[in-house]
């Protein structure tokens, strides 16, 4: 610890949650730098801190013995091309985008070939804690010595490591966060679209709809590029949106023509592939990878914990004097489609995707949710019925079903045609109008989060 250098290139939230999460584990020399226009502020913002700031890349490059490269996935070749050629000799190189292709493209073809490569993901944002979570490292050019010294370096996040090659790290990416992603992006491009406050609609009570209204939002609460490199970079991950968009247009066909046994038969069949459910009782398995079912307890355990989730939204945003609903009982939940909910699991279907098959290897916190909601859609066949029948015969949601495949489909074309500033214009544009709330609506989000993870 007293001699080995660390080196992080881009001081974003992740390269600093990096930086001083080693520095704080006892690593005594942790060099860091930002763009060079940033090096006065930086270096005058963490003076004292006990990181080295550095004017640039290459000054970190060249006396780091071990290099993290925490810059977003679509500038990583013209970063790694201007400063690759100041590595260290014998140093590691790890990238820590969301999308390793480009990453991989980029260290093959600027690195010296006297260094060696041992990338790295955390699977979570800078605001959760790593205690537990995946984080994925891939041992590329590099023998097991060095391999062991990164997991002494990465053993300070207290997380869970998961050996991967960079395909195989795009292909659980792309299957645990390409599918759900789309469908929550669209989720909110639809309410802004209709210039609602979901949280605010009697038509949005609680249970169920909180846990959507609150993933939604902790998305758009993040920064764009945090998905964009995800979607635009990843091929398999473009495959996935264009599919869901597709099951969102097919569904939606099925419902406006009433179609509703029809509608019935494909939700169904898409229920017993994805889950493995074929009996009418809920079911407390699901089907494993090697096509064996295997007993998993439900993520969102019941009706209870949702209700309590509807209890806390409602406290959340009432504007009553009192603000006394603790004791308040719920609501009778309307009917609704949840067209987002069968859609993603009809893309799954459509695909051969089985999203439990990366769950417990590099899911990340929000992506448990996500099946979580969805399985519990899906586990009760009389609440499956309920949506289809919702969707088939009452028009109460058909303007907001219209939104959302709109937006589904639009967000499709704009992953397809491959343009970040398209992806940006159209991501900030929601998120303008859900922003002034994020704190208002996230509070349920962050304690829902945490039960869930806890289950």
């Amino acid at each position: 610890m007293d001699t080995v250098e660390i080196g992080i290139i881009g001081m974003g939230d992740m390269g600093r949650l990096y930086a001083t999460k080693m520095r704080d584990a006892g690593w005594k020399k942790v060099n860091v730098c930002d763009r060079p226009e940033n090096y006065d502020k930086l270096h005058k913002e963490l003076e004292g801190s006990g990181l080295n700031v550095l004017r640039d890349g290459h000054l970190v490059s060249r006396r780091s013995d071990f290099i993290i490269y925490s810059v977003e996935a679509a500038f990583i070749d013209k970063v790694v091309e201007q400063y690759g050629s100041s590595t260290k000799i014998g140093s590691i190189v790890a990238g820590q985008t969301s999308v390793k292709a480009p990453e991989k493209a980029a260290f093959e073809k600027h690195l010296p070939q006297d260094t060696y490569i041992i990338s790295c993901h955390s699977m979570h944002g800078p605001k959760v804690d790593p205690t537990g979570q995946p984080l994925i490292l891939i041992q590329h050019r590099a023998p097991d010595e060095k391999l062991r010294l990164v997991e002494r370096i990465m053993a300070c996040f207290k997380s869970n490591f998961v050996y991967l090659t960079y395909e195989e790290h795009d292909t659980v990416t792309a299957n645990t966060q390409a599918v759900t992603h789309a469908a929550f992006l669209s989720m909110g491009t639809a309410w802004s679209c209709s210039n609602q406050y979901p949280w605010e609609s009697e038509r949005y009570p609680g249970g169920i709809e909180t846990v959507k209204i609150n993933i939604c939002l902790r998305i758009y609460s993040a920064k764009w590029h945090v998905y964009a490199g995800l979607a635009l970079l990843n091929p398999a991950a473009k495959t996935q949106v264009r599919q869901f968009a597709q099951s969102c247009t097919d569904l939606f066909k099925l419902m406006v023509a009433e179609r509703e046994e029809e509608l019935m038969e494909r939700v169904f069949a898409a229920r017993k592939k994805v889950f493995g459910w074929e009996k009418e009782e809920e079911s407390n398995s699901i089907i494993s990878r090697t096509g064996t079912k295997v007993e998993r307890k439900p993520i969102l355990m019941s009706d209870k914990l949702l209700d309590r989730f509807h209890m806390a939204a409602r406290k959340a945003t009432s504007h009553s004097e009192t603000g006394d609903l603790s004791t308040a009982a719920p609501s009778p939940i309307p009917p609704n489609s949840h067209l987002s909910l069968l859609a993603i699991v009809d893309c799954w279907s459509s695909l051969g995707i089985n999203p439990y098959d990366h769950l417990d290897l590099a899911a990340t916190p929000i992506f448990r949710m996500w099946i979580g909601v969805c399985e519990y859609l899906f586990r009760s066949p009389e609440r499956l019925r309920g949506a289809c029948h919702a969707a088939a015969k009452d028009h109460s949601f058909r303007a907001d079903d219209t939104e959302f495949v709109i937006a589904s489909r639009g967000w499709a074309q704009t992953v397809q045609f491959g343009n970040f500033d398209s992806y940006e214009r159209r991501f900030e544009e929601t998120r303008g109008f859900f922003e002034h709330r994020f704190q208002e609506a996230g509070a349920v989000g962050a304690e829902m989060l945490k039960v869930v993870l806890a289950s």
